[in-house]
């Protein structure tokens, strides 16, 4: 099982935002959406052995779950309908427990730190920080935890966090990438078994 956490901080936890501004209105949640499809979308196939979980605002996460995930198409417009109608149900998420709003997509009242427990059990947790060590010299774990932020830099609680917890610290390159780009080459360096099987 591959999972990505992506951390988003500017972006909404109400359900009122556009459609139509998902890059402005919307704090860039248009990296968020990207991000998603970059974890889940090959060339007329999806993939199922995914889960990603967006942290918006420290307040909720978003989770989808490529084993059973329908209503996702490749345009950012329809992934942010998706995170929007998940937030239309949060009074439907009481504590800890999920309120599945889609096939595939739940939400979690939980922010980074209660998410980043649930989900990193039994995972090799990799920061994805571009000041981590190369890719490259790392060996691919079998159940990898990508954990990255968005536009912004960690936070410092998220910063302290990972300092403590995460298995290894990688950068995918020697240029800045975008997350969702970040998450596209991070697959390719586990499909190819670290770049070595093509």
């Amino acid at each position: 099982m591959r999972q990505f956490l992506v951390v988003g901080h500017d972006v909404p936890t109400e359900p009122s935002f556009s459609l139509d501004d998902i890059a402005g209105g919307a704090g860039r949640l248009d990296v968020l959406c990207r991000c998603v499809n970059s974890a889940f979308f090959l060339s007329h196939d999806l993939r199922e052995d995914v889960k990603v979980h967006l942290v918006l605002g420290d307040e909720y996460t978003v989770s989808f779950d490529g084993a059973h995930l329908r209503r996702l198409n490749p345009d950012e417009r329809s992934t942010a309908a998706l995170i929007r109608g998940a937030l239309e149900e949060k009074r439907e998420a009481i504590g800890h427990q999920p309120v599945e709003t889609s096939p595939g997509v739940s939400l979690y009242r939980m922010g980074f730190a209660d998410t980043f427990e649930r989900v990193s059990r039994d995972a090799t947790v990799v920061q994805l920080h571009e000041d981590g060590d190369p890719l490259p010299d790392a060996e691919p774990p079998a159940d990898p935890l990508f954990v990255l932020s968005d536009h912004h830099d960690f936070a410092g609680a998220e910063e302290a966090l990972l300092d403590e917890k995460a298995d290894r610290r990688v950068r995918v390159g020697p240029k800045l990438l975008h997350a969702d780009h970040t998450i596209t080459v991070a697959h390719n360096y586990l499909d190819t078994e670290g770049f070595e099987r093509y």
